[in-house]
């Protein structure tokens, strides 16, 4: 693909009309229930081909159209070629069954606090939610700014080879950038390692490097850091917020917060005037719940990507720390599921939710 240089981002007619050849993006965030974390999916030895294909099978038995995954930096540096073959098997497994993908490329959510390694990775810790989730470079290797050549070809290559692949759906650059958030077994912590202003400079060249080559898939980086209940802010105020906004072709944001709280955001974000997609959603505990968000999602024509699909070791069906659900205004419900939608033997943890997606995904075509 050759480089083209200062490519400009999508017009608001060249967004919606991508968005006009698509169906209602009904998705789910995928880490195969095998894998403790990304690194955990995509090395050669835990590399679960049997298990990915049995799980994206239920997924496109309940209707399922596409599927959010990370890739991890440190596997492109240390085994390019295998990496990228796995990713090609995934990709064409979700093609088989009617499911596309959106790759992330970088990702600060480091929640475990450990430094990635390509390699094998810890057993989860006992009762704690993403207790080894790893970040893609990783906040050590993020600080390093001599490796901002690797980041620029590592982008370049994986776009290069999937640019023009209609399995791609659309290409999400940077999960959460200037996130510094850790877990801990009772609250949670802001970690002392890293500038976020190093995460807003790797997303801000990301877009440079992807639009060089003009992929035919949109670019976006989602809004992610809405204030919490107490502060008097509008959503997504932080300047990383801000630049992800004004470059990214399609409208991206997270939002685990209850229904009123999403119509807010909703408001706040279709002032932009380009299609729109929730890309992180669903958390049982704060009344982040299908049976009354994902019908929202739906008559609103806005995309989503419910968080989790099968119980496994990343354990993300279980709470967040205590204090954070607290302050999205949650009760933590012992006996609740968190995230997730199968247990791993693929029936439903609640077939009421299942029942409801179906309905609605039914209800778009």
């Amino acid at each position: 693909m050759k480089v083209q240089p200062e490519m400009a981002r999508w017009s608001e007619d060249d967004a919606k009309a991508w968005w006009a050849r698509q169906p209602w993006i009904c998705g789910f965030n995928f880490l195969p229930s095998s894998a403790v974390n990304f690194i955990e999916m995509w090395h050669p030895p835990t590399f679960d081909r049997a298990g990915i294909e049995r799980e994206l099978g239920w997924a496109a038995d309940i209707g399922f159209n596409a599927m959010r995954f990370n890739l991890p930096f440190v596997g492109w540096q240390e085994d390019r070629e295998g990496l990228l073959n796995r990713v090609d098997a995934v990709l064409e497994i979700g093609h088989r069954l009617g499911i596309r993908s959106v790759p992330c490329l970088f990702d600060d959510c480091e929640f475990g606090g450990s430094v990635p390694v390509w390699g094998p990775q810890q057993e989860p810790i006992a009762g704690v939610h993403n207790s080894r989730a790893v970040a893609s470079p990783g906040r050590i290797l993020l600080q390093d700014t001599s490796l901002f050549d690797d980041f620029e070809r590592y982008v370049q290559d994986v776009i290069t080879r999937y640019g023009n692949d209609p399995r791609v759906l659309f290409w999400d650059l940077y999960n959460e950038p200037g996130n510094r958030m850790e877990f801990d077994a009772t609250g949670y912590s802001r970690s002392a390692i890293g500038d976020p202003a190093v995460s807003l400079e790797l997303m801000e060249r990301s877009f440079l490097w992807a639009r060089a080559l003009n992929p035919t898939a949109p670019l976006t980086v989602a809004a992610w850091t809405t204030p919490l209940p107490d502060e008097d802010a509008h959503p997504y105020q932080t300047e990383i917020d801000r630049v992800a906004l004004l470059q990214s072709d399609i409208v991206t944001f997270h939002a685990y917060w209850n229904r009123a709280k999403v119509e807010e955001f909703i408001a706040y974000l279709e002032v932009l005037d380009r299609p729109m997609l929730c890309t992180e959603w669903m958390a049982r505990a704060i009344d982040s719940r299908i049976e009354d968000q994902l019908g929202l999602f739906r008559e609103r024509g806005i995309g989503c990507f419910q968080w989790g699909m099968v119980k496994g070791r990343s354990q993300t069906e279980l709470p967040w720390p205590r204090e954070l659900v607290a302050a999205h205004g949650g009760n933590i419900t012992k006996h609740e599921w968190f995230h997730d939608l199968l247990h791993r033997d693929g029936t439903p943890y609640l077939p009421t939710e299942i029942a409801t997606i179906r309905s609605e995904i039914s209800q778009a075509r």
